[in-house]
């Protein structure tokens, strides 16, 4: 094993050595492994990784014996509002559009406090399953009420989760045969306008980041081409990046081909969409041609394989996309169609899926990782900043026992042991070197409080 990689030379001790892991993933461009290797944090950074043996001094050591240790996992697709209405009964058996036409009408109360409980609930949520970076496409904006992106943001730094707040918006509605009820349609120039507010106000630049901005109008059914346009305009103007859904179920390319006269990826094409800066969701029913022409625009894709087997949807042409250079990263998608938000249980998902369309040599347990953690990393903007675990890379890592039980027998390969057995929890979640989950709890103190609110908000938003 070569020695330690270092950013800089010296004896002074590092702030945190997690160390004695039965495997390090670094997820470094080489993809390196290091068995009872280690990983050092300074002033929130990696400042090194290395073999058993090697270990500099460190102010404070975290013991990751009989543990997988990898990058904190990065979603890149969630509505955190949606844990408002999971497991809703009258959507259960219901496809896609009404879906849709079931949870609009009650999504359309939600209030400002509903957003900062329903925020506050998905990030914990998200962190006790490993993830330590997601994004959150918030489309639902009554018109002339404060933003609800902002409130959003607000509860996200309490939670500290990096927070990628996509501002969505929808300008078509149920007068024009889209399930969105008329009331929560915005104006084009409102929406820019607040979109423009919110970058202003809190897009972060810099590669330690905790919150960034995103625009997302919300697909083929929810936006005009007009509104399509001129996000694509500003996201360029202030160099920010765009999100929405794309081919996201069948009923797609019949509504596009009868609204715009085309297929929804080239309707997408035709709007300044198909560009490095865009990432979107779902992504299920791209031909080959269509394949081959994001990989060339760069366009990322957030896999969101649960969601798409639990709606009867479809499984991603994951490989395909891949193999055109598509970067693809996971998304657990809303609460109200998966009603999940482990990223341990979507990556473990995403493999599976995978295998079950490709076959079991096309994809593996460390394809899933890739996906979510450098694949997530390259759909939100953030290569070598997130995702990995390399000296100057932010320190964002997550500690996995791979012991006990449900592990018994699994001695031969920590990262295939990691997604096929479990279900699996991190014991540690670190962002920036700062713990989140320590021991497998929450380090925050309120989310009993939390949950107790967000209770209360869910029985009254579906009338229960």
């Amino acid at each position: 094993m070569a020695p330690a990689d270092r950013t800089v030379a010296g004896a002074t001790p590092v702030d945190l050595l997690i160390a004695g892991a039965t495997l390090v993933a670094t997820m470094d461009d080489a993809r390196r492994e290091i068995p009872g290797g280690w990983v050092a944090v300074r002033d929130g950074r990696i400042d090194a990784v290395g073999p058993a043996g090697t270990e500099p001094a460190a102010r404070e050591r975290l013991d990751a014996a009989g543990c997988l240790v990898t990058p904190g996992l990065i979603n890149t697709h969630h509505h955190l509002w949606q844990n408002l209405t999971r497991a809703y009964r009258p959507m259960t058996t219901t496809d896609f559009l009404g879906w849709l036409g079931a949870l609009y009408p009650l999504w359309s109360t939600v209030t400002e406090d509903d957003i900062y409980l329903s925020t506050r609930v998905g990030l914990a949520e998200l962190a006790l399953g490993g993830a330590t970076t997601t994004s959150d496409h918030l489309y639902l904006q009554p018109p002339g009420r404060e933003s609800l992106v902002e409130v959003s943001i607000l509860a996200a730094r309490e939670a500290g989760l990096r927070f990628h707040a996509t501002r969505g918006c929808v300008d078509r509605g149920q007068r024009d045969g889209s399930p969105m009820p008329d009331h929560m349609l915005e104006d084009v120039d409102a929406v820019l306008a607040d979109s423009d507010r919110l970058i202003g106000a809190y897009h972060d630049r810099a590669a330690d980041a905790m919150t960034r901005i995103a625009l997302g109008p919300h697909s083929v059914f929810g936006a005009t081409a007009g509104l399509m346009r001129a996000s694509a305009e500003l996201a360029d103007a202030r160099d920010v990046r765009l999100h929405t859904h794309l081919s996201g179920d069948a009923a797609d390319e019949p509504y596009c081909v009868a609204l715009h006269g085309c297929r929804p990826v080239e309707w997408f094409e035709s709007l300044g969409w198909a560009q490095p800066r865009t990432w979107v969701a779902h992504c299920f029913f791209p031909d080959a041609a269509e394949i081959a022409r994001l990989g060339a625009a760069g366009v990322g894709v957030a896999h969101c394989a649960t969601p798409g087997l639990l709606m009867g949807v479809g499984i991603a042409p994951v490989v395909d996309l891949r193999a055109a250079d598509v970067p693809v990263g996971l998304g657990v998608d809303g609460s109200a169609n998966s009603d999940m938000a482990s990223m341990w249980h979507e990556t473990r998902m995403a493999m599976i899926a995978a295998r079950a369309r490709s076959g079991p040599a096309a994809f593996g347990a460390r394809d899933a990782l890739e996906l979510a953690t450098r694949g997530g990393a390259a759909c939100l903007g953030r290569t070598g900043e997130i995702g990995e675990l390399t000296p100057g890379a932010n320190a964002d890592v997550c500690v996995w026992p791979v012991t006990g039980l449900p592990w018994a027998g699994a001695v031969s390969d920590p990262i295939d042991a990691w997604l096929r057995c479990g279900p699996g929890a991190p014991r540690e979640v670190l962002v920036g070197g700062r713990p989140v989950v320590r021991a497998g709890h929450l380090v925050v103190d309120d989310i009993e409080e939390i949950l107790r609110r967000h209770t209360a908000a869910a029985r009254r938003i579906q009338n229960v």
